[in-house]
């Protein structure tokens, strides 16, 4: 393989030398697949025993709650208790709901309120998950890989939105929605057995119980750190402004493109997918927050473009344009992350990372779905495109920090660096201690 090539495809060194690095890779892509059936067949579903978009969108309203609470609890408790522990009851009880699906589905007549119950569970142990996993992986992986794993992370869930909700289509149309429940069951248990052989992850000496002064504390610590203000402001300002996705069945019918309706769902991750197999680029990045406000202002000026196009390749085109540029500024915002929050914060922090970009594209297809009511489909695209890049540049004016953040000479970063360097050397010093002592004792 030429330099030049290894230079463009992603650094796949975290999965080649990391055991346990692979171990939740390959456990979060089935995990992935498997919940992708339920997320295909749950609306559809409440949709025919309904037969109401209200009932429909109001998972979103169910799931919103429970995933803010949870979420920043989540944090505070991935910062206090073995983050492995979490994962794998967290885990255990998404595959105990997707159970539950399974057997109302199989009933004569399915129904109507466990599935928003179901909804507002998932939501919860999802948010009492994400930061136990990604405190986990800003442990167990090396500080000069922690953007190649990131990007390998982001390609996982990028592939796994782009083939996993098309499968699930075909499965939920001709075997229906207790096959793909039974398909999610499989796929949680498949994760739980991978779970089980992962090491120990216990929380820091110095660790208090889980509480809400914990919370505090940790929103505290990002309240004062403006370059990580800077990550969760700009994702939040590029998702309410410029996610349209709840106004794309209008745009299709809008275009005489009804069948293009799908591929428009898959353009956004499948720019993602591009940029995550040539990713390799993104390792030798030092300035994380120009890349976090180019990639933002790279999706705001893709969805403005899409919303002034009338043909409806030239759009598809664009949507993959601004995914390519919504995962440059991902990986950037992660890296940041990863760099330079302190071990003894980092799950109240990843909690805090969950909230800003899980409830952004939800507020952003509230902003899409009313504007489009106001102004029609194509304008409401456009104008929070043009809202969003406006609101990247003013962030990045008032939060100069953000943009002259270096990983080589941020103060946060060199210290984070150090307090990794100085774990793994206490862990191979136990280790070598380890014989040692069996020796004298024997």
């Amino acid at each position: 393989m030429t330099k030049k090539l290894q230079a463009i495809l992603p650094d796949l060194t975290p999965l080649r030398t990391l055991r346990e690095f692979r171990l939740l890779w390959i456990q979060g892509l089935v995990t992935s697949f498997g919940s992708s059936m339920a997320m295909i067949a749950l609306p559809l579903q409440i949709k025919d025993l309904t037969n109401s978009p209200f009932a429909v969108g109001a998972m979103g309203a169910v799931e919103m709650v429970p995933l803010i609470v949870f979420g920043l609890y989540g944090g505070a408790l991935a910062d206090a208790v073995d983050r492995r522990r979490v994962i794998l009851l967290s885990e255990a009880g998404l595959g105990l709901l997707a159970a539950v699906l399974l057997v109302n589905g199989l009933l004569p007549r399915p129904a109507l309120w466990p599935l928003y119950v179901v909804a507002a569970g998932v939501s919860a142990l999802s948010g009492l998950q994400q930061p136990a996993l990604g405190s986990l992986i800003a442990r167990i992986v090396p500080h000069d890989q922690l953007t190649a794993s990131a990007a390998l992370n982001f390609m996982r869930g990028q592939i796994a939105a782009v083939v996993g909700p098309a499968f699930a289509g075909v499965v939920v149309a001709f075997a229906g929605a207790p096959t793909a429940y039974a398909v999610t069951v499989t796929g949680f248990t498949v994760s739980v057995l991978m779970c089980l052989r992962l090491s120990p992850a216990p929380p820091s000496h110095t660790a208090g119980k889980p509480s809400l002064r914990s919370v505090v504390e940790g929103a505290r610590y990002a309240w004062s750190k403006p370059v990580l203000l800077g990550t969760y402001a700009i994702d939040m300002a590029a998702m309410f402004f410029a996610y349209p996705i709840a106004v794309f069945p209008f745009l299709a019918q809008d275009l005489h493109a009804e069948w293009a309706l799908g591929l428009m769902y898959g353009a956004i991750p499948l720019g993602a997918v591009l940029v995550s197999l040539t990713s390799g680029w993104a390792s030798r990045v030092r300035r994380h927050g120009r890349m976090v406000t180019l990639g933002a202002a790279g999706w705001g000026l893709a969805m403005t473009a899409a919303g002034w196009m009338s043909n409806i390749w030239l759009i598809l085109a664009c949507l993959v344009i601004a995914g390519g540029g919504d995962m440059v500024s991902g990986l950037a915002r992660h890296t940041i992350w990863d760099q330079t929050v302190p071990e003894e914060l980092r799950g109240r922090l990843a909690g805090i990372e969950v909230l800003s970009y899980s409830t952004g594209p939800q507020l952003g297809q509230l902003r899409a779905g009313t504007v489009a009511g106001w102004t029609g489909t194509r304008p409401a695209i456009w104008s929070g495109g043009l809202a969003c890049v406006a609101a990247v540049g003013l962030l990045a004016a008032v939060l100069p920090k953000l943009m002259t953040y270096n990983a080589d000479t941020d103060e946060d970063a060199l210290r984070r660096r150090a307090q990794r360097e100085a774990t793994a050397r206490e862990a191979t010093a136990e280790a070598g201690a380890a014989p040692a002592g069996a020796e004298a004792a024997a």
